[in-house]
């Protein structure tokens, strides 16, 4: 029980229920303003700045959060073996912020709710900050802007396969793309530096 409590990714899951549980009872109780207001990203976040987190953690119903809570248990337990309990959640946090901030910022008028953005970017951090991957980075020699073009065009392609009406692409694009980058630079890694070539290696660009 300690082990699990301590787990970062059960961590983020108990948070995801307990504001499912707070978002459900608002709309329950005829308060969906109230709801909209506190959970859901959307353009007038600089009057509502805790929607940049709150949003993350947040699910339009039981289908959404259940979704994504698989993609986390099975994304995430692998991530948060090599890295620390603080920097997961500050990666998960970041990466869903920017994620939905992507969203809102290049889609004028859409709206965010979901975990989704920052699963996409552990799962590319776990694509690309892996051992096979980063030997064959290294074997291709690709300077910086070559990788980070092959990054995007991954993230464009994993984007378009997971798409669906309603999905905020945009914001799986964004995390997918963080992820793949911090993955390749190994930002989540601690103790012994990794024996490969970073992102910001290879020939000049």
């Amino acid at each position: 029980m300690g082990r699990l409590a301590g787990s970062p990714t059960v961590q983020t899951l108990a948070i995801m229920a307990v504001v499912f549980v707070v978002n459900e009872a608002t709309k329950l109780l005829g308060l969906l303003g109230l709801s909209q207001f506190l959970f859901v990203l959307g353009p007038t976040f600089p009057l509502r700045p805790w929607s940049l987190v709150t949003s993350v953690y947040a699910h339009a119903g039981p289908a959404h959060l259940v979704s994504n809570a698989i993609m986390l248990v099975l994304i995430g337990l692998i991530v948060e073996r090599s890295t620390t309990w603080f920097r997961y959640h500050v990666f998960f946090i970041t990466t869903g912020v920017l994620a939905g901030l992507a969203q809102v910022m290049l889609l004028p008028g859409s709206r965010v709710l979901g975990a989704s953005g920052a699963i996409f970017a552990l799962l590319g951090y776990v694509v690309a900050g892996n051992p096979v991957s980063g030997s064959v980075l290294d074997v291709l020699r690709l300077n910086r802007w070559a990788q980070i073009a092959l990054f995007a065009v991954l993230a464009i392609v994993v984007t378009v396969m997971t798409g669906a009406p309603g999905v905020a692409l945009v914001a799986h694009f964004t995390g997918f793309l963080l992820g793949l980058l911090a993955g390749r630079m190994g930002l989540l890694a601690v103790g012994k530096p990794r024996d490969r070539t970073q992102v910001t290696s290879g020939p000049p660009g």
